[in-house]
């Protein structure tokens, strides 16, 4: 059994996770709600304040199917409750970035500011002018937003 797998999830106070028949997964916490939908060979439990995820038995595709729907529970639960946050630096001579309403504006040395939409669910706010802090509480999506910046 996979280490990943076999850890059992904690709930911590202010988060509730519920768990559907199709096997979709909802975590509410202080900071928001989000939801995923997992595959129907793994076995979601929640009792008391722990979560518990087993396998049907020990094909490949369900051992690998453990521990990833594990682990993306886990980061489910830590970003309703804590959040993710990452930190882009800007660097070069008169390269820098400022917040108008739902846009990003970046000068970067072309012969014009280039503009980001921030996306729903993402918060961009800039320090300093070459600072960019990109957070929410969808690991993937503050990821890939940073990525794409």
């Amino acid at each position: 059994m996979s280490r990943i797998g076999k850890r059992i999830l904690s709930i911590p106070s202010g988060v509730t996770v519920t768990v559907s028949k199709s096997n979709e997964v909802t975590v509410k916490g202080p900071l928001g709600e989000l939801s995923r939908q997992f595959d129907m060979a793994m076995k979601i439990t929640v009792k008391n304040d722990t979560i518990k995820v087993e396998r049907p038995n020990e094909l490949k595709r369900n051992k690998m199917l453990h521990g990833t729907t594990n682990a993306l529970i886990g980061t489910m639960i830590e970003g309703v409750s804590k959040g993710y946050k990452k930190t882009l630096i800007i660097e070069g001579v008169g390269s820098r970035a400022s917040v108008q309403g739902k846009k990003v504006i970046f000068e970067l040395g072309y012969s014009h500011p280039i503009e980001y939409d921030m996306p729903a669910g993402i918060n961009i706010e800039v320090e300093k002018n070459t600072t960019v802090h990109v957070s929410g509480i969808d690991k993937e999506k503050v990821g890939l937003e940073a990525a794409k910046i």
